[in-house]
């Protein structure tokens, strides 16, 4: 499989965590959430998180699913469609997509900060969250990756391919990301204000960006 160039990754969560990712100047994984109190709302299923926990990295030796924070490939993502019908059973979350943003980064230069902090990173080909996944962590195996299915509109066959993931053990900078796709005017005009009030709006583009959502 032919993996695109430069590979962008993205982080989805509730604009109202957004002040205190700033804040902290990091995205936590859920291992360390649980060792702190974060303000905002939580829009993942805790029966999947709690899984996530236990599910081991063969990659990582030692390192769990949970223990980092996770990346898709693509933008508008299968759980994105679950949060906007909300009609699972597992959702605690009922508020829609549009209050839920998408950060973005390169993945190049989520790698180079990685390794200069010695901190470990993986991807998988499928929905870490799933018992059955494969997992890399050099770059030479991203042609692992099903790419048709991660960029595909059309996904319900390959969900889990196009679910794949990139794993960061523990933090990952605010300063990697330079984009925020959001649903809306009023949502950009928002996550202005919350920028503005951090003075972290250097370097970062706020955009609507409708195709992400559905």
């Amino acid at each position: 499989m032919v993996v695109p160039k430069n590979v962008r990754i993205y982080h989805i969560v509730h604009i109202s965590k957004l002040p205190a990712i700033i804040k902290e100047g990091f995205l936590v994984s859920d291992a360390e959430i649980q060792k702190r109190t974060i303000v905002g709302e939580t829009i993942g299923m805790r029966r999947i998180k709690e899984r996530r926990l236990s599910l081991p990295l063969s990659s990582c030796p030692g390192l769990k699913v949970g223990d980092c924070v996770p990346f898709y490939f693509c933008p508008r993502s299968p759980m994105l469609y679950v949060l906007n019908k909300d009609n699972s059973p597992d959702l605690e979350y009922h508020g829609g997509q549009e209050p839920i943003v998408h950060l973005a980064a390169y993945l190049k230069k989520a790698i180079e900060w990685a390794s200069a902090n010695k901190i470990r990173w993986a991807f998988t080909n499928s929905n870490a969250g799933s018992y059955y996944f494969e997992d890399y962590a050099d770059i030479k195996n991203l042609d692992k990756i099903d790419w048709e299915a991660v960029k595909s509109t059309q996904w319900l066959e390959r969900r889990d391919k196009k679910q794949a993931e990139f794993l960061v053990e523990r933090f990952f900078s605010w300063d990697l990301f330079d984009e925020i796709g959001v649903y809306s005017i009023r949502q950009k005009q928002a996550v202005h204000t919350i920028l503005g009030e951090s003075q972290s709006l250097q370097n970062i583009n706020v955009s609507v960006e409708k195709e992400w959502y559905y």
